[in-house]
C-alpha cells in the first residue's frame, strides 16, 4: 500500500481543488491520501464526491499551534468535523487569517514591495488566507523566485521583516480537543529547522505524556540525519512515525506520494480513531 498522509486543497493553500486532488492521488498510485487542509474540513464534501475508485480517504487538518513562542503544526486525523469545541477553535484560528494577511501586506509595503490585498486575495480564492499565499505574490512580482524563497527572515519566515503573527492553538489544548472529537493526533514536520526554530525535544516529549500519538519523520523539509534522529525519538517515546508529501500542487515542489507511511502504522491510526472512519473510493464524479 501507498499512503500519503499529509496534503493540501484549493479549501487552503494548495492549487488543486479538493476533486482534483483525489484524483491525482489516484492517478499517482496511492492507495490512501488525507487531506489535511490548514484549520479547516471545507474540502471534504467535494473530495468525497470526487474520490476515485481503488483510493481511500483520509480526513483530516492540519492545526496551527504555537509553543514557546515557536510556531508548530499538528496534523488531526479522521476527528468528528462537527465537534463544537473543536470547531470553534479552528474558526477562531482561520477568523485571524485575513487580518494577519492584510497586516503582511502593509509590512511588504513599508519594505517598498508593490503588493497588494487584492492580488493576495486573488491567489487565495475560496481557500484559508496564508503566508503561501502572500509568497506565491512575492513570486509573481519577482522579488523571490520559488514560493519557499519567500520563507527566510528576509520576507516571510518567523521573526523575519514582513512576518506577522495569528492566533494560534496551545498544542496541549489541541491534543485534548482533537482526542475529545475522536481524533489522532500528529505533530507535522518537527525537524524543519529551515522553516524557524523547531520545538525542543523536552517539548516533545511533554507532548507525548499529553497524549500525542505520533510524528512526521519522512518529510522533504527533513535531512537524513534528521529523520535518524526523529525515528530515534519516537522510539524513545512511544510515538507513531509517520511520512507525507506535504503536497500544495504546483506551489511546492513535492509530488504525490513523495514520502509515505507505513501501512501498520497507518493501520494503528485508524484503530485510535473514533470520530470518522476512512472512506473508500466508489468511482467518484
Amino acid at each position: 500500500m501507498r499512503i500519503d498522509l499529509h496534503c493540501h486543497s484549493t479549501a487552503s493553500d494548495g492549487t488543486d481543488t479538493p476533486a482534483e486532488l483525489v484524483r491525482n492521488a489516484g492517478a499517482a498510485g496511492l492507495d490512501v491520501v488525507a487531506l489535511t487542509d490548514h484549520d479547516t474540513s471545507r474540502g471534504y464534501a467535494e473530495a468525497l464526491a470526487a474520490l476515485p475508485s481503488g483510493l481511500t480517504l483520509v480526513t483530516g487538518a492540519e492545526l496551527s499551534c504555537r509553543i514557546d513562542g515557536v510556531s508548530m503544526h499538528m496534523l488531526a486525523y479522521l476527528f468528528d468535523p462537527e465537534e463544537p469545541a473543536l470547531l470553534a477553535e479552528r474558526e477562531l484560528v482561520r477568523d485571524d487569517r485575513v487580518p494577519r494577511a492584510r497586516a503582511m501586506v502593509a509590512r511588504l509595503n513599508d519594505l517598498g514591495v508593490d503588493v497588494t490585498w487584492e492580488q493576495v486575495a486573488r491567489i487565495a480564492g475560496e481557500g484559508s488566507v496564508g503566508r503561501p499565499h502572500v509568497a506565491t505574490a512575492l513570486v509573481e512580482l519577482g522579488v523571490v523566485p520559488t514560493v519557499n524563497d519567500a520563507f527566510t527572515e528576509n520576507w516571510l519566515a518567523d521573526g523575519g521583516r514582513a512576518h506577522v503573527g495569528k492566533h494560534e492553538t496551545d498544542p496541549f489544548e489541541a491534543i485534548r480537543l482533537v482526542k475529545a472529537a475522536g481524533g489522532v493526533t500528529v505533530f507535522a514536520h518537527p525537524g524543519a529547522s529551515k522553516r524557524g526554530r523547531t520545538v525542543s525535544e523536552s517539548r516533545i516529549a511533554e507532548l507525548a505524556a499529553a497524549g500525542l500519538d505520533g510524528i512526521e519523520v519522512e518529510h522533504m523539509d527533513h535531512d537524513a540525519d534528521t529523520r535518524a534522529r526523529l525515528r530515534g525519538l519516537a522510539a524513545d517515546l512511544g510515538l507513531l512515525v509517520t511520512g507525507s508529501s506535504d503536497y500544495h500542487g504546483s506551489r511546492k515542489t513535492c509530488v504525490l506520494g513523495e514520502y509515505t507511511t507505513d501501512p501498520e502504522v497507518y493501520g494503528e491510526i485508524t484503530r485510535r480513531a473514533t470520530g470518522a472512519f476512512p472512506v473508500p473510493g466508489t468511482g467518484g464524479a
